[in-house]
């Protein structure tokens, strides 16, 4: 298992009474998340901690968790979104955490997933914060506007990952052939050691900001993000509803200034199979005032899932359980 699974086990085990708990109490519920450079990853290990309820948990109104009890949320770190809508149609996973345009792309079977049969087993819990498109770069590669990538090294992430598809897009837009381009295909944390070490120009990555990779990559190495903007990123806005016009705002990471990119929405997905019961609960204990409380607190992403947003941009049906959640509180999708 991965270092957060072993930590983030160990640390529920040791809450819990050994004299009242049994293993067949448990049962598991893994959510695919991505790197542990980007975002997903710790906002998966927020999420399962404050929805958890492991036999000997405290009782939800004494402040503990609120999600269906001997339920154990585990984030497990993937390949991003492609790979989550993957392992959620094959079963690999429960659910997992997906970009608003892979989801669209995987239900309909279009863009990305043109020629692959409709993935109609996909159900929506929440759409969670949106996640901006960074495009960093070493301050003294010369690049400064996406055109200036032409013949420099750029690793546009792996196979498997919402960012691959959406810096494609970016490139597109600007004219720019991956050809053109010296290309990698690596993981955010690999191509961080790769900036640090002057064997790589600029990285394309997908996360809400502060991303903890980009901002430890900050501290010790000059960067700049590169601007997404201009008629290119209208045109990517207009032409993709999924895509919002965004920015990063100045010192977010050390020394880099405002910039100007463009979102998408970072959703949870999970299999249709999944029962409604235990979607209700999970999607109730989700908003939930004791949940909300460590979403705040946790990662700054989290002030950002807001159940004022839960909705927006869904564009897979709901799960029957969440649907019955909402519709119980009169909230209803536009």
């Amino acid at each position: 298992m991965r270092a957060f699974l072993t930590i983030l086990g160990v640390s529920l085990l040791l809450s819990i009474p050994f004299t009242t708990s049994r293993a067949d109490d448990l049962r598991f519920f893994r959510i695919g998340t991505g790197g542990v450079a980007g975002t997903y990853y710790p906002i998966g290990g927020m999420i399962a901690h404050a929805i958890s309820n492991p036999p000997g948990s405290r009782p939800c109104d004494s402040g503990g968790s609120c999600g269906p009890p001997g339920l154990l949320l585990i984030a497990q770190s993937a390949n991003g979104s492609v790979a989550n809508v993957n392992g959620i149609q094959t079963g690999n996973l429960e659910s997992g955490f997906v970009q608003s345009d892979i989801a669209y792309w995987a239900f309909t079977g279009t863009g990305t997933f043109e020629g692959d049969a409709p993935k109609r087993d996909l159900r929506a819990i929440a759409n969670l914060y949106p996640e901006s498109i960074h495009l960093v770069a070493r301050k003294d590669s010369g690049i400064r506007q996406v055109r200036d990538l032409i013949g420099k090294r750029v690793s546009i992430d792996e196979p498997g990952s919402g960012t691959l598809i959406d810096a494609g897009l970016v490139l597109r837009e600007y004219g720019i052939s991956k050809d053109e381009l010296e290309i990698e295909y690596m993981k955010a944390s690999i191509a961080i050691q790769r900036i640090r070490s002057n064997k790589l120009d600029a990285f394309f990555i997908v996360a809400g900001y502060p991303a903890r990779a980009i901002s430890e990559l900050a501290s010790d190495t000059e960067i700049v993000l590169i601007p997404i903007d201009g008629p290119e990123a209208d045109n990517l806005v207009s032409r993709y509803q999924f895509f919002a016009r965004d920015h990063i705002p100045q010192d977010i990471y050390e020394g880099v200034a405002k910039t100007e990119t463009v979102s998408v929405g970072a959703q949870w997905l999970v299999a249709s199979s999944v029962d409604t019961e235990t979607v209700y609960q999970i999607t109730r204990s989700l908003w939930h005032e004791n949940s909300r409380r460590l979403l705040d607190s946790g990662h700054a992403k989290g002030k950002h899932i807001s159940l004022q947003s839960a909705l927006e941009g869904i564009a897979v049906p709901l799960h029957p359980g969440s649907r019955k959640f909402y519709n119980e509180i009169g909230l209803t999708q536009e």
